[in-house]
């Protein structure tokens, strides 16, 4: 069995949607996992807002302008006649229903199943487009296997106990198509596995299943070296490790969901990223096996804001980053960066919503310095430490610039450094002459 994940651009058009079969064998054991449409959960989120502050008319309308692009999605998609009908009918079901919540009382409970329509219109047409042209498959409702615990963490054994009876039930059957990112939490509420969740769907079905692999299908050639939107000459990478992958994906490498690598790492599924536009490109291979020796990839994350403690009471003082680490875990605030003197320490946080009650807090430990529009820019390669030069290298490429925090030796994979986001563009670009060409 191998699991098969498309993002929204690989069936943005009923174009699309069709040359998938030029990617997926009818004959061979496949579970299929659609994102919604491009531009439909963006379009689901406004319309979330909009009830939210009970702008009533504009949700509307914009659900009326979405209902129109699905209108016209399947005439395109579908031929005249039965399976049309079929297409035109679960499209004004589901309109419908999104209509029908403009007069009712929304809250983020209902917010969270409005996001969950994408996927669920997406996978039922392409299921109904299957059967227009007599290949035959089966439709897997995500919403009947996918879960989550108490904690929001999937829930493997669950979904290999629900999801196993469910395939047992169609044993001549060999193409099956579910949703990507949606999901049941612990109180059986619809539910999803945050944005980019498409991918993690994915690999937490590998590891329920022990797939064979998973394959991860954009519209880039698998990771690059480099962002390709802001340095030129950037390359994909043939093969990377699980780890590395993971430290690229969590510091901005866009084309993977950074939750979606530890599934596929903790059963030994090997993960492919694979372009749709050009199938036969080799594109990355994330395994437990990795290349000695070099220097992967650089990656950034934006939208970073440093917290730097001053105490003279630190000094010595055992407990200290233990008192200070609970603030920003009752806040339920990830740290990214640390780096400690004797008489300060400074980190990072990506997720600012509390971040006025944290620094309240903060206070009783000394004074609290704030900088916002920050980024961490992560080298990633081998750092271990029998390698000599590799870290004096990324830092002599960017001797010119300022530099707010370092991080080293964390891991054998990676050198991060935060960096004013302004200087963002640039240093990019200098780690990529320096390290790659």
């Amino acid at each position: 069995m191998k699991i098969l994940k498309f993002g929204g651009t690989s069936v943005g058009s009923p174009a699309r949607m069709k040359s998938l079969l030029d990617i997926i064998d009818p004959s061979a054991e496949q579970i299929v996992v659609l994102s919604a449409v491009s531009g439909t959960t963006n379009s689901l989120v406004e319309i979330s807002d909009k009830l939210l502050k009970e702008d009533k008319q504009v949700a509307l309308t914009l659900i009326n302008a979405l209902l129109a692009k699905y209108n016209d999605f399947i005439i395109e998609l579908l031929p005249e006649g039965d399976f049309r009908d079929q297409g035109q009918e679960v499209v004004d079901y589901h309109f419908n229903f999104l209509a029908s919540l403009v007069n009712d009382i929304f809250t983020p409970i209902e917010e969270k199943v409005v996001l969950a329509q994408g996927e669920l219109l997406s996978t039922t047409l392409y299921h109904i487009y299957l059967k227009s042209i007599g290949v035959p498959s089966v439709l897997l409702p995500a919403l009947d296997f996918m879960k989550t615990d108490a904690d929001n963490e999937p829930d493997i054994p669950f979904i290999t106990a629900n999801l196993q009876p469910i395939l047992a039930k169609y044993p001549e059957n060999k193409l099956f198509i579910t949703q990507g990112f949606i999901c049941r939490n612990s109180f059986g509420e619809v539910d999803n596995l945050r944005r980019g969740g498409s991918d993690y769907t994915a690999s937490l079905i590998g590891a329920a299943l022990l797939a064979e692999e998973v394959q991860i299908w954009t519209d880039i050639d698998g990771m690059h070296n480099n962002d390709p939107r802001i340095v030129k000459g950037t390359r994909p990478i043939s093969q990377l490790s699980f780890d590395e992958a993971a430290e690229l994906a969590y510091f901005g490498a866009k084309i993977l969901h950074p939750q979606s690598v530890f599934p596929a790492q903790k059963y030994k599924i090997p993960v492919r990223l694979l372009n749709t536009m050009e199938p036969s490109a080799k594109g990355t291979l994330i395994s437990l096996e990795s290349e000695k020796g070099k220097i992967k990839s650089i990656a950034a994350k934006d939208g970073i804001t440093a917290i730097k403690i001053h105490s003279s009471r630190m000094l010595l003082a055992y407990g200290f980053l233990r008192r200070v680490f609970e603030i920003f875990e009752r806040y339920k605030t990830p740290i990214d960066m640390i780096t400690t003197s004797e008489v300060a320490v400074s980190l990072t946080i990506d997720y600012t919503d509390n971040l006025e009650k944290i620094v309240e807090e903060l206070h009783a430990f000394g004074s609290v310095e704030i900088d916002t529009d920050q980024t961490i820019v992560c080298v990633v390669g081998d750092f271990g430490a029998s390698k000599h030069g590799f870290a004096s290298r990324v830092l002599d490429s960017i001797k010119h610039i300022p530099i707010r925090m370092i991080s080293y030796g964390g891991s054998q994979y990676n050198i991060s450094l935060l960096i004013n986001t302004e200087d963002k563009t640039e240093v990019l670009r200098s780690l990529h002459n320096r390290i790659f060409e």
